[in-house]
C-alpha cells in the first residue's frame, strides 16, 4: 500500500522518522513491511496544508493519506497525551458575521465548511481511537467568550490549524485518508505553562509506529 504521511512541521513526526531511519532531507521515502511511505511536511495552517497536498495528490497516486499531528481540546475528558481519530472536521470561521450571529458558508449558499475522511477499508488498525468532532482554525482560541461562543455554536473536542483543509484536499483527489491527533493542551486562555507539547508529541508518535510497526 502506498502511503502519504502528512504533518504540518517535522518535529511533530521526528521520532517516527528516526524510529524508521528517514532521510534528514526531503524526500522522506520509506518501504515499511508492505507499506510505501512518503512523509509530506506542509508547513503549519490550512492554506499550506491545502498547497502542499493539491500538488502532491496531483503528481502522485496515494492509496491512503494520513494527517498526523497534536491539536488543543474543549472536551475535559480529552486530556494531554490522549490520541484521537477525527470523525468530522469543520473550517469554523468560512462564513460571514451578522451582527451577533454567524451565518456559515452553507447557509449563505456558496460551498460547504464540514468535512469528513474515507478511510481506506484495508488499513484497519486505526479502529480502537477514539472519535472525535473537531475545526480547523486560523486563529487558536484563548479568549474565554469566544471559546465558550464556539463551544455553543459547534460543540468541537478539538482543534487544529490544518485538519479541514487536509479533509478538503483528499476529497478533490478522491484520496483515502484518516487524521490522528495527540492532545498537547486544554483550550483556554493562552498558557504555555499547561502545554504538554512533548508528551502530546511522543505519544502520536508511538501511535504512528505501532501502526506500521506491529
Amino acid at each position: 500500500m502506498k502511503i502519504l504521511l502528512v504533518a504540518a512541521t517535522r518535529a511533530e513526526i521526528e521520532p517516527f522518522l528516526t524510529h524508521f531511519s528517514f532521510s534528514d532531507v526531503p524526500p522522506y521515502e520509506k518501504t515499511i513491511r508492505n507499506y510505501q511511505i512518503k512523509v509530506l511536511i506542509t508547513g503549519a495552517g490550512m492554506v499550506p496544508t491545502a498547497f502542499a497536498l493539491g500538488k502532491a495528490l496531483s503528481e502522485e497516486h496515494f492509496e491512503l493519506a494520513i494527517n498526523a499531528g497534536i491539536a488543543g481540546s474543549f472536551n475535559p475528558n480529552l486530556k494531554p497525551g490522549d490520541i484521537c481519530l477525527v470523525r468530522e472536521d469543520i473550517f469554523v470561521e468560512f462564513g460571514a458575521e451578522d451582527g451577533d450571529n454567524f451565518l456559515s458558508i452553507e447557509i449563505l449558499g456558496l460551498g460547504k465548511s464540514t468535512y469528513l475522511p474515507k478511510p481506506n477499508p484495508s488499513f484497519t488498525k486505526h479502529r480502537n481511537l477514539q472519535e472525535v468532532r473537531a475545526i480547523t482554525v486560523n486563529k487558536v482560541h484563548g479568549n474565554d467568550l469566544s471559546i465558550l461562543k464556539t463551544i455553543a455554536h459547534f460543540n468541537p473536542e478539538i482543534e487544529s490549524m490544518e485538519g479541514a483543509a487536509f479533509f478538503y484536499s483528499c476529497e478533490q483527489s478522491n484520496t483515502p485518508c484518516i487524521q490522528i491527533r495527540a492532545i498537547s493542551n486544554f483550550v483556554e486562555r493562552r498558557n504555555r505553562e499547561n502545554w504538554k507539547i512533548e508528551l502530546a508529541v511522543n505519544t502520536l508518535n508511538d501511535t504512528l509506529i505501532q501502526l506500521f510497526d506491529s
